[in-house]
């Protein structure tokens, strides 16, 4: 084989592995990205079940960079603290090396095997579970392919004098790590470079401890997504991606210590752990230390959190939410992610409702007291609240178009109502605002009763809005019924206000200026109530219109 035929097969084998090993962790993450994000906030309170935790879901999705790149969202949008974050780090550091260790057991035989039973779910199925898992097995197939690929093509380099010169003269330490680094860091997956580095060694084209200090140099390089990403994100962003920088390059330098000082004893140890396989022996190695650099470096985990405060010192300059006229959980500051971009969504959209709930209380105020600030103050905020409504509505466009989690897909379509529902809600606030500067202008009065019945009004869209914004929030159903409840009673309660309201007319309580002013300001307050009744069941409905498209299309392809 020339050796351009060989280079090509070799990179025609990599192209295939890379494919592979994205396919199959794009496809676990949109079967199970929503479960295992939730898994993931739900147990990482305590840092040593944050590690566990960490192992598990690296292991799943098979990329540490897709777990600490989701690690450094949560961080960034305040769902996860720097200690909670750094157990999960040092988990997806162990949860890595799966990937070699499933390598280094050589199924390239059955490949083709595993290949066709995935696209034969994929094709014929008509069940989405079944179809998500034969995706899963697709890449699966495709990755040891590719692996086989590149076996064939190391196996033509032992008989190339040059190649076979150039590798053996790979002796330096450092310049091995370095090559690891600069590998890792171009492909953005140790995992990849780890069973590269696994190929040379069953083709005896690299010597043990060569590839040993490369699998040093390969935890460092892992590091780059994380970096990365964190660039524009905030400052704990970017000490969540220095907690996982750190520990990998404090692990390298302890490990190469031990290296230099005991190769002999660790390749003898190493060599009773995995036999005569050189491949086994390298993705052992690659076990070995990460588990024994998380044994020494976890009980220090407090340590490397103080030390990112000192490389990255400093807070995050603070903006006052009703008029800074920007974006704390998406934009510019975030790091994305699919996995925790309809979460991060959901955060802006609490904040996009409490500023639309707190001008609403703040229009209906400056309607009694005509106070001219708050006037202004609620002019300025629907002004940030249609910037936010713009804004988030542009990510969401944005998002819908990714590779998200199946659950997140399915919610994408309320968000759209729910952004549009808030909106609204700070229209109706600018509305009393306007009827404010009227009242104020025409010199309006209301009556105490009028004032009392806008007041009671008032405290009951209060309540629903709370209830609304709790099941957004949480995803609780436990106000279902509060809502409904409340719902109803507003409309009751509007039908007898403006009841009362044409009796004082008639009886020349009330002139007719504020007759209109008030009779459109209760109507304003229950349609808020309507808004926040849809912004409390949006979610759920489209859950369930997305169970009935399901059910539909089943008995379609049923016949």
């Amino acid at each position: 084989m020339s050796i351009g035929a060989m280079l090509l097969s070799l990179a025609g084998g990599l192209g295939l592995f890379l494919f592979g090993m994205n396919l199959m962790s794009e496809s676990i993450e949109k079967a199970a990205g929503a479960k295992l994000r939730d898994i993931l906030e739900m147990f990482t309170s305590n840092p040593f079940f944050g590690m566990l935790v960490g192992v598990f879901f690296t292991a799943v999705i098979q990329s540490s960079s897709a777990c600490t790149v989701m690690v450094v969202s949560f961080v960034n949008s305040g769902l996860m603290n720097l200690n909670q974050a750094a157990g999960v780090i040092f988990g997806a550091n162990i949860g890595t090396t799966v990937t070699s260790q499933l390598v280094s057991f050589n199924l390239s035989e059955i490949a083709p095997v595993i290949l066709l039973v995935g696209v034969l779910g994929v094709m014929f199925s008509t069940k989405q579970s079944v179809i998500k898992i034969s995706n899963i097995i697709v890449g699966f197939g495709i990755l040891f392919m590719g692996l086989s690929g590149m076996s064939g093509a190391m196996s033509g380099m032992r008989d190339m004098q040059q190649i076979v010169w150039i590798l053996s003269s790979l002796r330096s330490p450092i310049l091995a790590i370095l090559v690891g680094t600069v590998l890792t860091a171009v492909i953005q997956s140790s995992s990849v470079t780890v069973s590269i580095v696994l190929l040379m060694a069953n083709q005896g084209l690299l010597e043990l401890p060569i590839c040993l200090f490369i699998i040093l140099g390969c935890n460092i390089g892992a590091c780059t997504s994380a970096l990365l990403a964190s660039l524009s994100g905030k400052k704990e962003a970017k000490r969540a991606a220095m907690i996982h920088f750190l520990f990998n390059v404090i692990g390298t330098i302890l490990m190469y210590m031990i290296l230099k000082l005991a190769m002999a004893p660790v390749l003898s140890l190493l060599h009773m752990v995995s036999g005569d396989n050189p491949g086994r022996l390298v993705a052992n190695a690659h076990t070995i230390f990460k588990i024994f650099q998380v044994i020494v470096l976890f009980p220090f985990s407090g340590g490397i959190v103080k030390m990112t405060y000192l490389l990255i010192p400093g807070e995050e300059r603070k903006t006052d939410d009703r008029d800074s006229y920007t974006l704390k959980y998406i934009g510019g500051k975030t790091v994305f992610n699919p996995a925790t971009a309809v979460v991060e969504a959901d955060k802006e959209l609490g904040r996009m409702a409490t500023l639309a709930a707190d001008n609403l209380n703040r229009a209906m105020n400056a309607l009694i007291t005509l106070d001219e600030e708050d006037i202004q103050t609620v002019y300025e905020v629907e002004k940030n609240i249609d910037f936010l409504n713009h804004a988030i509505t542009d990510y969401l466009v944005k998002i819908n178009q990714t590779t998200l989690p199946l659950e997140d897909q399915k919610s994408i379509g309320a968000l759209f109502h729910i952004v549009n529902d808030i909106e609204r809600i700070g229209d109706h606030a600018e509305n009393v605002a306007d009827a404010a500067v009227q009242r104020k202008e025409m010199g309006v009065v209301f009556s105490k009763a009028a004032q009392r019945e806008l007041g009671e009004m008032m405290d009951k869209v209060n309540l629903i809005l709370r209830y609304a914004f709790e099941m957004f929030s949480t995803g609780s159903d436990r106000h279902a019924g509060d809502v409904e409840r409340l719902e109803n009673s507003i409309d009751e309660l509007e039908r007898r206000v403006q009841t009362s309201h044409i009796e004082r007319l008639t009886r020349n309580v009330c002139t007719p200026e504020a007759s209109m002013i008030f009779s459109d300001i209760v109507s304003g307050l229950e349609r808020v109530a309507d808004h926040a009744t849809n912004i409390a069941f949006c979610l759920y409905e489209a859950e369930e219109d997305a169970e009935h498209v399901r059910r539909r299309d089943q008995k379609v392809l049923a016949g």
